[in-house]
């Protein structure tokens, strides 16, 4: 049993909005060797008490995401260097990509926004999916809780979605058979599709939640689909006290529109994870609310949950900095820094549901700077007492 689960706690099933308790593989390598052991301890760079941690700012609205993360650590005094590496987009090789990935591995935890990949060779794979896929970050969860007082269309929604973050159609595995003819690989192993459920149903163990829901289409890929349903059912039996239940994917996104609360945790293949991911995102307040956290059995990666760029209102000073802010705090809980974990959680929280600064994605008035500068009046005040 992988020891990571340890470090990923949720908050329980309940209603309103509480401070939330958290914690080169390429194809041929990843199912060659499909599930890599853990490592005694994960590798976290810590020089003088204080932890480096990579950061890759990204694309569109991330690198001034990055600069409030910045000035809230700095304000908060938190114990965390930046090493801050910038992929250029439009490169058309893969050396910042390679960088990066070295950095995340000497340090053993990042932070990020979705990186760009503009360039048209096909040689230069999708950043974002190369870095999950090198550093074997199999497992995408994201907690969508409700807040008090931000406009949704459901109220109380406490849904953890985990996602399997390596293969499915993200294999990347794509070629052109005949011109005007594209064929694209969907891969499910047993092995991933394994350790994921394990995942999954550990977590609804360790967070007091009662019921798993595996998320599939083997009503069709009665094969691909088929395999991970299997495995999840299979995996359920050594977890007795946890209702299992499994529903197919078109169904799954009518019954989160109409009754999302019916949903404790869902399990599903990467693609299913992305659309379900961004539909409940929408339910509770949108993109610019919800962290998404990726583990691995050696490395961890801290981003907002939807993964978008927001390159439309980059530099607009309208972005929604409370994804990314959410984000840190997951990062610093994952390091043991549970002080200044909570200590954001509760200035985030402050700031939403009693200040109510709303930025314009929540039919507010305010801006990013003002939200930060919120979270940063609560933060002093909380360190003062500290």
């Amino acid at each position: 049993m992988l020891a990571i689960f340890s470090k990923c706690t949720l908050p329980k099933k309940g209603g309103s909005h509480t401070i939330r308790q958290l914690s080169s593989v390429n194809f041929d390598i990843q199912h060659k060797h499909p599930q890599a052991r853990r490592q005694v301890g994960l590798p976290r760079a810590r020089y003088g008490g204080r932890n480096a941690v990579t950061m890759l700012p990204g694309g569109g609205i991330g690198p001034e995401l990055m600069s409030y993360v910045k000035e809230v650590f700095l304000h908060g005094g938190v114990p965390v260097d930046f090493e801050t590496i910038q992929i250029d987009p439009q490169s058309d090789n893969n050396d910042d990509l390679q960088y990066a990935i070295m950095s995340i591995r000497r340090n053993g935890v990042c932070i990020k926004g979705n990186i760009e990949t503009r360039s048209l060779d096909t040689a230069i794979i999708s950043r974002n999916v190369a870095i999950r896929n090198e550093l074997d970050l199999f497992v995408n969860v994201i907690n969508v809780q409700s807040y008090n007082n931000i406009p949704s269309r459901h109220k109380n929604v406490n849904v953890i979605v985990i996602r399997q973050n390596t293969e499915g159609e993200y294999a990347m595995l794509e070629h052109e058979s005949v011109e005007g003819v594209v064929e694209s690989m969907k891969v499910i192993t047993e092995e991933n599709s394994t350790r994921l459920a394990r995942y999954a149903f550990e977590l609804a163990k360790n967070n007091g939640r009662s019921k798993v829901t595996a998320i599939h289409k083997a009503n069709i890929m009665k094969l691909s689909d088929g395999l991970f349903l299997e495995t999840c059912k299979n995996m359920s039996l050594n977890y007795p006290d946890i209702k299992f239940e499994h529903m197919i994917i078109d169904n799954c996104c009518m019954q989160l529109v109409s009754n999302p609360h019916q949903f404790d945790v869902m399990v599903m293949p990467n693609l299913y994870g992305s659309i379900v991911s961004n539909v409940i995102c929408g339910l509770v307040g949108g993109a610019g609310l919800i962290s998404g956290r990726n583990y691995g059995d050696h490395y961890a990666v801290f981003e907002p949950g939807t993964r978008n760029t927001g390159s439309s209102i980059a530099g607009t000073n309208t972005a929604n900095p409370v994804a990314m802010l959410s984000a840190s705090a997951d990062m610093l809980e994952h390091l043991g820094h549970k002080v200044h974990c909570d200590m954001i959680r509760t200035a985030i929280s402050k700031t939403l549901n009693e200040d109510m600064v709303h930025t314009a994605d929540l039919n507010g008035t305010a801006k990013s700077t003002d939200v930060v500068h919120n979270v940063i009046k609560h933060v002093k005040s909380i360190a003062g007492r500290i």
